[in-house]
């Protein structure tokens, strides 16, 4: 069974849960990881569930896009469930937590420089990070 929203609350900031369970979007150019660089692993903020490697991140050069995170492709295959938007009347690719379903931004299909053609665009607020080095 998943948590309530009281629940969600209880564990998450204010920000998080307005981004992670209701589907903001954080300001851009303000999120903690945007220009983050150590080595290891991006983590779902509300779960724990293992999303992004370091080594799939990349500073994207599309316009309008810039001021969140961005990756390439997920770590582990269905870690990310990928679902149709179309909120604010446009059609966009939301990616979501598979684990506990929360948001973590969007896919689009802008990086033909990367592996996969993809761009991962995450908002810092709904992730969390371990330092290669400290899992040792």
């Amino acid at each position: 069974m998943g948590k309530t929203d009281d629940e969600w609350k209880a564990k998450l900031t204010p920000e998080q849960y307005r981004v992670l369970r209701e589907k903001g979007t954080e300001a851009p150019f303000s999120g903690e990881y945007l220009n983050h660089s150590d080595n290891g692993m991006y983590v779902c903020a509300a779960c724990g569930t293992e999303l992004f490697s370091s080594s799939s991140k990349f500073e994207s050069s599309s316009p309008g896009l810039q001021g969140w995170p961005s990756f390439s492709d997920v770590a582990i295959s269905g870690a990310v469930n990928l679902l149709e938007d179309t909120s604010h009347g446009m059609q966009r690719t939301e990616a979501v937590c598979a684990n506990c379903g929360s948001h973590l931004g969007h896919v689009f299909e802008d990086a033909p420089d990367q592996p996969e053609g993809k761009h991962y665009c995450i908002n810092s607020v709904c992730l969390a990070f371990q330092n290669a080095d400290e899992k040792k």
